[in-house]
């Protein structure tokens, strides 16, 4: 099974797994069933959840919403640390999680858009490093495992910056590796050379624990958030979630 999804994630367009992958998951859904770990996101109940990943991770995506342990942890942070399900919020999605559209769509406080330049699941097409909106135009920013991918990080955070409201605020979740310094050559467009420096095929830079400071370059507030440290070992493990991961969270600067 782990070499399985393995190669379908390092080799099947990510457009085409996005459509194909609900119905796959049903049957293993069925196949799953037990109650020793729940989704928050879509709350149910499975004896595990799948393995997932490049080198795949066990227990790690819901059959039923496809989150992952980020994504499942992303919702947690927005119930309970935030206003987001409650006030009425313009909110920009890039590269949206199949987990929370639907999801964040039935929200009737939401004025809810998402975008992305290839992605079948986004309904505007948008290129992060020059976005057709004006200034001040939302109140919340999602954009998670994209920096990795585009051509100017950078660039595309001050795009952010420019969008959000003077009280906005986002999440800029990225893969951030045990590494001073973010890996970085434009030169090598190889993809096999770029699985071998930055973890993927697809991928253009590997992030280190500069993060945070780089994507400050932009004019962006980042705080590093440790939600998860908040919560109880007992939920961690029931929800599988990950537990050292960081929530950078974003909020307008100059």
């Amino acid at each position: 099974m782990k070499s399985i999804i393995s190669f379908v994630i390092r080799y099947i367009p990510r457009p085409l797994l996005q459509r194909v992958s609900p119905l796959v998951m049903k049957v293993f859904a069925k196949m799953n069933s037990g109650k020793d770990v729940t989704c928050p996101v879509c709350d149910h109940s499975y004896k595990k959840f799948l393995p997932y990943g490049r080198i795949a991770r066990a227990n790690a995506l819901c059959p039923n919403c496809l989150s992952l342990e980020r994504h499942r942890l992303m919702w947690l942070f927005l119930k309970e640390k935030t206003d987001f399900f409650t006030t009425p919020l313009r909110v920009l999605h890039v590269a949206p999680e199949h987990c929370f559209i639907e999801r964040f769509e039935s929200l009737k406080n939401l004025d809810y858009i998402t975008a992305d330049i290839e992605s079948p699941l986004a309904k505007v097409k948008m290129d992060v490093h020059d976005i057709p909106f004006p200034e001040n135009s939302f109140d919340v920013v999602f954009c998670n495992h994209v920096l990795e991918h585009v051509e100017d990080d950078i660039k595309a955070c001050v795009e952010f910056n420019r969008v959000l409201k003077p009280s906005g605020w986002g999440i800029l979740q990225s893969p951030v590796y045990p590494i001073e310094k973010t890996l970085e050559d434009k030169k090598v467009t190889d993809p096999a050379e770029r699985e071998r420096m930055f973890g993927q095929r697809d991928h253009v830079r590997k992030f280190g624990k500069d993060y945070a400071d780089r994507l400050r370059k932009s004019g962006l507030l980042i705080e590093e958030n440790h939600f998860v440290k908040e919560i109880s070992s007992a939920i961690v493990k029931q929800n599988a979630l990950p537990p050292e991961e960081v929530i950078f969270v974003c909020k307008k600067g100059n």
